[in-house]
């Protein structure tokens, strides 16, 4: 079988990720719901209200760091006007440090990774990372899980990870696109720009993902598009479809 080029999403496809914002906004809610208890707010309003701002703030920023502790604060701002209440710039600041905590978590790896990453790299295929996010939070978290040792300089981190950045990536490290892959939770950043790019691609769903990330292919596969369970059956489906070749 020829080797093939394959490139990893990090967050939720190899580490963990959206589990922590999630506790992070958890918190959130309570403060909100507390700071604005009589006016009859449900959680979910909360959530759905921070998502919103959440969304609005990635279509215009991407992923900057500064994005999501900003939506919480939008939020609150948001309520305090329709509820009439003052705001306060204790409270904000309060709102910032906690939003900035979803980057302190200790990564943890998915089920599998480091077997999945060892069956790949032993068979010969050359390994890259392509995430979206921060360089120096991605980059922290590649050295925090020994992924460094997988991927070396390997790695792609960008601000707005969509088409035109996959496509620039393929072009400028000359990437056959015939044996490229692209493998990733998100159907928005990592299918739909691999599939567009006319890549190779194996989608593995993450449990509760992030609204964001969900979206609908209506891209017309030029090679291989999959959709697996788990990272541990990467190997053997690239096995099986290249090994065809």
């Amino acid at each position: 079988m020829t080797p093939q080029t394959i490139l990893f999403d990090l967050d939720d496809t190899l580490v963990h990720c959206n589990k922590y914002f999630e506790m992070v906004i958890d918190q959130f809610v309570d403060e909100m719901l507390s700071w604005f208890s009589g006016h009859g707010l449900t959680p979910q309003q909360v959530k759905d209200k921070q998502l919103e701002v959440d969304l609005a703030g990635v279509n215009i920023h991407g992923f900057k760091p500064e994005r999501f502790p900003q939506s919480f604060v939008e939020t609150y701002r948001l309520y305090a006007e329709q509820f009439g209440r003052r705001t306060s710039p204790d409270e904000e600041q309060f709102l910032m440090k906690l939003g900035r905590t979803v980057y302190t978590y200790s990564v943890e790896p998915y089920p599998h990774m480091a077997e999945t990453l060892d069956i790949l790299s032993d068979a010969g295929h050359k390994l890259f990372l392509y995430t979206g996010g921060d360089a120096s939070i991605q980059r922290a978290k590649v050295r925090d899980s020994g992924l460094h040792r997988y991927f070396d300089d390997r790695i792609f981190v960008t601000l707005h990870k969509n088409t035109d950045f996959m496509r620039s990536i393929v072009t400028e490290q000359g990437f056959d696109t015939s044996r490229t892959w692209m493998i990733g939770n998100s159907v928005r950043t990592d299918v739909i720009p691999a599939l567009e790019a006319g890549l190779h691609c194996i989608h593995i769903p993450a449990k509760n993902d992030w609204h964001y990330n969900v979206g609908e292919v209506t891209v017309s596969p030029k090679g291989a598009f999959l959709t697996l369970s788990s990272l541990q059956d990467v190997p053997p489906a690239i096995r099986e479809y290249a090994g065809r070749r």
